[in-house]
């Protein structure tokens, strides 16, 4: 898999392995060129990007899918040049992609929930997003190398934790997603009332499973939240996305955003407030970034 970005002047085998439990301060390596920093928005002075808003983007990247991958990996960095987002929540890396992220979008601190094979990670924007600490959870039970990998962020003197996941995929596989569905949510509900705690991944879920296993009062899905805006319902959408050649048209909602607020008095109340689709658009190479659509949204205190 390192072959496929040695176009790109790749380096290889310089992953850092991570422990369970880590607290990081990381700064990009000198010798790094920041696809994500060519934009008017990250050039602003501080006060005017600081508007207060959390923007967010969460995406199932298809790393196993080495087609295309760095001109893939490119478009990722085109969209953070866009949206600028906050944070970055990601599904179906591979180290290499990793690798490849972390030379090329340096004003992002990149946390990774995996060494091996494909795992989950989350850039955070070093300007205005302060890792305190991360953790992996992982799930007794999966047949596939799912954990859930939490970050306690400080967010302009907010208490956030970030929470990301790829739910056991496929329909067979219900009785284990759906237990992890519920380790997610009991880590949602148990935070700290002071803390603002957002879940972004690829779960793969029916909405029949989230009705059996259902939401804590305090949780909502922004989908839902923000109205069932039917432009933004399907993330996995064969009929529009033709990067899988599959003999079948399936539109799903797999990729889903969950939100619980802080509640203690004092401590700023945020809420969804704007959710859209990205990478619809077809790259040069006549694929799109990935064969999920990622999810952006944004978050304002009310």
């Amino acid at each position: 898999m390192e072959r496929v970005f040695e176009v790109e002047d790749f380096p290889e085998g310089n992953a850092s392995p991570k422990t369970k439990k880590q607290k990081v301060d990381e700064k990009p390596a000198r010798d790094c060129i920041d696809l994500t920093g060519d934009s008017p928005a990250s050039s602003r002075k501080p006060s005017e990007e600081d508007d207060g808003k959390l923007s967010v983007i969460s995406w199932n990247v298809d790393g196993l899918d080495t087609v295309n991958l760095v001109e893939r990996a490119r478009g990722l960095c085109s969209y953070l040049v866009l949206y600028t987002p906050d944070v970055v929540l990601l599904q179906e890396l591979i180290p290499p992609y990793v690798q490849y992220l972390k030379k090329r979008a340096v004003s992002y601190l990149i946390i990774e929930g995996g060494e091996d094979g494909y795992f989950t990670g989350m850039m955070l924007k070093r300007s205005r997003v302060k890792l305190v600490e991360s953790e992996i959870v992982t799930y007794p039970t999966t047949q596939m190398m799912r954990n859930l990998l939490i970050a306690q962020v400080d967010f302009k003197g907010q208490k956030l934790f970030l929470m990301t996941s790829h739910f056991e995929s496929c329909k067979a596989h219900a009785e284990e997603r759906m237990k992890q569905l519920r380790v997610v949510m009991q880590r949602m509900r148990e935070a700290p009332n002071d803390v603002t705690v957002m879940f972004g991944g690829d779960t793969n879920l029916r909405d029949s499973e989230v009705a059996k296993v259902g939401l804590p009062s305090s949780v909502c899905d922004v989908w839902e939240q923000l109205g069932k805006q039917e432009h933004c319902r399907y993330t996995w959408d064969t009929k529009a996305n033709n990067n899988k050649s599959v003999p079948y048209i399936s539109r799903c909602r797999f990729d889903r955003v969950y939100f619980r607020p802080a509640t203690k008095d004092g401590v700023p109340h945020m809420a969804p407030d704007h959710m859209a689709l990205v990478g619809q658009e077809k790259l040069d190479c006549g694929r799109y970034t990935s064969d999920h659509w990622g999810i952006y949204c944004s978050f304002a205190a009310g």
